[in-house]
């Protein structure tokens, strides 16, 4: 009788907490598009060699010139002694430490001249190291602190195929033709590419003429490493004359800082990369993995000894693929950087392969939706990382070698602790297609109600190899803040549950993913919670193709919003800047080899069953999946006289939310779209 009456005691405080709590909610106003202008994140750091200092980037957006701003700020690694240094850098992607602490390397781009600067800490000095010709990347003090390695894009010389005609003296004519011989001619994001690859540059830190060290013209990435002595550097690159047709395939050099001369350190198909040397100078360790030629490969960590160049794979198989590697101080172990079951996490290897999880909630870099996207620095004994929730963007957070990680920013609390936050709650279910476990979030709207019926949105995320998790994202917010339920969900291809369970869509894509998606509209509707006459669908990129796949196979959605996607795959290959890697990984070969297959995966082949209201949306400069794609589906869905509208966003590339107005322009279409179609509530 007791445990009864406790029982009923318990439920019954739980009860008025719930009612509490959704009386405080409902009194907070709701996330509105104008506040993403105020969102401010943590977007990079570097921790000093004695781990008790962090720089970090503090980003935000202006309002007036709907752009990212940057500030460059330091922090006592226990979280005291928080304060700007530079409140107007320009864009800059990164600042380093010199090895003893005392400075802080830069490089900063205003009013179209890039500079590489130097910070005195004692002083707080700017001084300039050099002017340079291009945006630099991936800065690495040399040991010694006396020199600064760099990569910078070097332009290549072009060889016209005509010489044009001199125009007269104030004559108004023409631009140019644009000449176009190259397989990789344009990148999404960047616009038409160049001629030129980044390349490897030193210069004096006391200021001076960078030194090239790489010849020729062949890419090359960060980050660098130095050896201990100073004497050479070692930089992923790919030194193949037909590197255009085999991107990934890159190599670790060793590249001697006198003479210039690269010697490959590796030999295999497949990339290699993100270089670092153990204190001693001994042992490299980086990322890699042997390319066999499916849609999704784990990047594993290696380790080589550099006397004998002899290497062995260090990590054993993790449910997502190392995305970063450093050394520990104590040079036994490393620590890395992967995903598990939609989470980042940040975890050591000992060089005999034994993994050891310490942080988890890494990210918060994604402030549109909910993607892993986070980067962590090691310094001393101190690990620094981006700190990212369900409910908050990327903060700064410490571990310190034992014990909890610890947040030392709050930079979005004066604007989100006042605003009604969606909190994504987890479930998982089981595939209709065959019982696979699959993992999905749900965010409802502000004051939810369990006794209302709500209108359901299903977002789908791109990729397809990649994962959603419970991180804030502005979109769905803005959903759930209009008076929807959010599901978002992990289907068969993403990321974060091994290479088997990514692989189930390998040259199979899309396929029973919709049915991992089905699962996650009915795991929700069993809850009692949805309007069932009100289910609605959107998602960008992978999910835009996701999205149109569905409204072909199914009519139970009011109306959906597919962003950005793929229509037809034989189109898509031979218009995207991804195009080489399409055929090479996704399809057995080149779409006239294979013209059914890449047919049978395309939406347009089930255009012709759709009658659900579909809007398509995709930035003019998108040149990952095309505008062409989106005119197409429209062009077809006009011709049978299906609702429908193309929205078109001036300036947006692939990333079609970069800039905050853009963001707010797509979800305001979307919402106003499925708004239009929506069953009203007697």
């Amino acid at each position: 009788m007791r445990s009864r009456i406790l029982r009923k005691c318990v439920a019954s405080g739980t009860a008025l907490l719930t009612s509490f709590l959704s009386t405080v909610v409902s009194a907070l106003p709701e996330f509105a598009p104008q506040d993403v202008f105020e969102l401010e994140w943590v977007a990079n750091m570097d921790v000093a060699g004695d781990g008790r200092s962090i720089i970090y980037l503090r980003s935000g957006f202006d309002v007036m010139t709907d752009q990212t701003r940057n500030s460059l700020w330091l922090i006592d690694a226990d979280g005291s002694n928080g304060m700007p240094l530079l409140t107007d850098v320009g864009r800059i992607a990164e600042a380093v430490f010199s090895p003893d602490g005392s400075r802080i390397a830069f490089a900063a781009t205003r009013d179209g001249m890039t500079r590489l600067q130097m910070l005195w800490r004692a002083t707080g000095a700017v001084t300039d190291v050099a002017q340079l010709t291009q945006a630099p990347r991936a800065l690495a003090f040399s040991p010694d602190g006396a020199r600064i390695a760099f990569l910078m894009r070097v332009p290549a010389k072009e060889s016209p195929l005509v010489t044009p005609l001199e125009a007269p003296k104030g004559a108004n004519w023409a631009p140019p033709a644009k000449v176009i011989d190259r397989l990789l001619y344009r990148s999404d994001g960047g616009g038409f590419r160049e001629r030129g690859e980044a390349q490897l540059f030193v210069v004096d830190a006391a200021g001076g003429t960078p030194r090239r060290l790489t010849a020729g013209d062949h890419p090359h990435s960060g980050p660098l490493a130095w050896s201990k002595d100073g004497t050479f550097i070692v930089v992923a690159g790919n030194h193949r004359d037909d590197w255009e047709y085999y991107a990934e395939d890159t190599e670790l050099f060793r590249v001697d800082t006198a003479t210039g001369e690269a010697v490959a350190l590796t030999d295999r198909r497949g990339p290699d990369s993100a270089p670092t040397l153990s204190a001693d100078g001994r042992t490299l360790a980086y990322l890699g993995y042997d390319d066999d030629h499916r849609a999704n490969i784990h990047a594993n960590v290696y380790v080589m000894d550099l006397q004998s160049r002899v290497s062995r794979r260090l990590s054993p198989d993790l449910p997502g693929s190392v995305d970063a590697v450093q050394w520990a101080r104590d040079g036994k172990r490393l620590f890395v950087q992967y995903d598990a079951e939609g989470d980042t996490r940040i975890a050591s290897v000992n060089l005999s392969g034994r993994v050891t999880d310490h942080i988890e909630g890494v990210g918060g870099l994604d402030l549109s939706r909910p993607y892993a996207a986070g980067t962590f620095d090691v310094g001393g004994d101190t690990i620094a990382f981006t700190k990212g929730t369900g409910v908050r963007p990327a903060d700064l957070a410490v571990w310190r070698g034992r014990g909890v990680a610890r947040q030392i920013t709050a930079l979005n609390e004066d604007l989100l602790a006042n605003r009604a936050i969606g909190t994504p709650e987890e479930i998982w279910f089981d595939s209709p297609a065959d019982k696979r476990r699959i993992q999905a979030w749900i965010v409802k709207p502000p004051a939810f109600d369990a006794t209302r019926k709500y209108p359901l949105i299903l977002e789908i995320h791109g990729g397809p190899h990649t994962n959603y998790g419970a991180r804030f994202a502005a979109e769905i917010q803005l959903y759930a803040a209009a008076g929807y339920v959010v599901v978002y969900a992990n289907p068969r291809g993403s990321t974060s549950y091994g290479e088997a369970f990514a692989n189930l869509i390998d040259k199979n894509y899309p396929n029973e993913d919709y049915d991992d998606l089905m699962g996650a509209v009915d795991a929700v509707i069993a809850r009692g919670y949805v309007d069932e006459r009100n289910l609605f669908v959107t998602g960008g990129s992978g999910g835009g193709i996701l999205t149109a796949w569905i409204v072909g196979k199914t009519n139970r959605f009011r109306a959906a919003a597919s962003a950005k996607p793929v229509i037809n795959w034989a189109s898509m290959a031979l218009t995207s800047d991804i195009g080489e890697y399409i055929n090479d990984h996704w399809f057995e070969g080149a779409p006239w080899l294979h013209m059914a297959e890449y047919a049978r995966r395309s939406p347009l082949s089930l255009v012709g069953n759709v009658e659900t209201p579909t809007m398509l949306i995709t930035g003019e400069d998108d040149y990952r999946t095309p505008m062409s794609e989106s005119e197409q589906y429209y062009q077809a869905l006009k011709i049978r006289r299906i609702d429908t509208v193309l929205v078109r966003v001036p300036g947006a590339s692939h990333d079609i939310s970069a800039r905050p107005s853009q963001l707010a322009t797509k979800v305001a279409h979307i919402l106003a779209w499925f708004e239009r179609y929506r069953i009203k509530s007697d």
